[in-house]
Parts: structure tokens; C-alpha cells; sequence
């Protein structure tokens, strides 16, 4: 039996979702969470074999959830599902830990397979990906650190330093540091730059 957790901000598509997968005679929804908080919480509680995980998610993004998930000895194996459908966001979700990335565009049937191949171990990644994920080292964004990483979809997503500073419990001006090294890194000149990188590059989306 695979124990599946579902972390979707709607309440309706999560409703179907339970519905749907819920009748698999091999899959049990354990538990479920509409926001990133909520589904790393859901994850320690119930200990999912899988985490079916939507990437925008009101509080934080999927990828915070990912990056958090990482280092817990309980972690879920991941399958992302989104509508986001461009190959630089499947490639930066299993980078980021992701074990398979599907559209929620695609049949229920598709989606029950690739749950089920996840479990067994395999990975569910959409054509294009590998080239991307092969090429990994020459994303402009790799040579970010993970906080410096933090900072940029924070700015993108149109937080003050003020805001970020409290978020992320460091000084305004710490932020900005961060913000500097970024700007540099990618050569960017301001925030305007730096939001239409991010959502090119599938950080944020609009």
C-alpha cells in the first residue's frame, strides 16, 4: 500500500484528488495540506511514502518545501504536480529533490502510474528535462547560493527587504548584501531584472 499525502492550496482540486486516487486499491491518502507550512508539518505527522506536491502554494513555493524536505530522515519521495508545463521548472524541481514532475493537465491515469513508478524508485520527468538537468552546471543561476537563492524568489515575489529580513530572521541589511551578490552574479541591474530572471527561469511564477 503506498501512503500518499497531497499538499494543494485549493480545496476543490484537493477534494478530487482525494477522490480519485483514494479508489486505487494500492494507495491510501494519508493526509492532506493547503499550504507549505501545513504540508511540512503533514509530513513529519504522517510520514507519507509519497507527496504529491503542487508548486504554488500560497505562503512559499514548492521548491521552499523541497529544499526543507531534504534533510528529514522521514522524507516522502515527490512527484510535482503543476500546471507549469516549461522544462526549466520540472528540471529545477528534481534538482531541487523532486522524484517525478507531471502536468495537471494530463489523464488520472497517467498520474496514478507515475505515483506508482515513484514508489518503485524510478523517476517521472517530462521530455527535455535531461538535456537541462545534464546542462545543470551551466544554469546562470547556479552559482547562487541556497540563501542568496532564497532572497531572489523573495524579491521577485515582490517582498520589501523589510519583509524578508523578518522572514528569514537576519538584519535589512544582510538582506541587502544577499540582494547585491545576486545582482551581480546573474549581471543584473535592479529588481525588474531580477523578477522577469526569476519567473524566465521558472523561480516564481505571475
Amino acid at each position: 500500500m503506498i501512503r500518499l499525502g497531497i499538499a494543494e492550496d485549493h480545496t476543490i482540486v484537493r477534494w478530487a484528488l482525494r477522490e480519485a486516487l483514494g479508489k486505487a486499491e494500492d494507495i491510501e491518502v494519508v493526509g492532506e495540506a493547503g499550504t507549505a507550512a501545513e504540508t511540512l508539518e503533514m509530513v513529519k505527522r504522517e510520514r507519507p511514502d509519497v507527496l504529491l506536491l503542487d508548486i504554488s502554494l500560497p505562503d512559499r513555493s514548492g521548491f521552499d518545501v523541497l529544499t526543507e524536505l531534504r534533510p528529514l530522515d522521514t522524507a516522502p519521495l515527490v512527484v510535482v504536480l503543476t500546471w507549469h508545463t516549461e522544462p526549466s521548472y520540472a528540471a529545477r524541481a528534481i534538482a531541487a529533490g523532486a522524484h517525478g514532475y507531471v502536468s495537471k493537465a494530463v489523464e488520472p491515469q497517467t498520474l496514478l502510474d507515475a505515483i506508482r513508478s515513484v514508489s518503485r524508485g524510478e523517476q517521472v520527468i517530462p521530455p527535455g528535462v535531461d538535456q537541462l538537468l545534464a546542462a545543470g552546471d551551466g544554469h546562470p543561476a547556479s552559482a547562487l547560493t541556497a540563501r542568496e537563492s532564497q532572497v531572489m524568489e523573495m524579491l521577485a515575489r515582490g517582498m520589501t527587504n523589510r519583509e524578508i529580513a523578518e522572514h528569514l530572521e537576519i538584519s535589512i541589511k544582510t538582506v541587502d548584501t544577499h540582494r547585491g551578490h545576486v545582482l551581480k552574479k546573474l549581471g543584473l541591474r535592479n529588481n525588474s531584472e531580477l523578477t522577469r530572471f526569476a519567473v524566465k527561469h521558472g523561480y516564481v511564477s505571475l
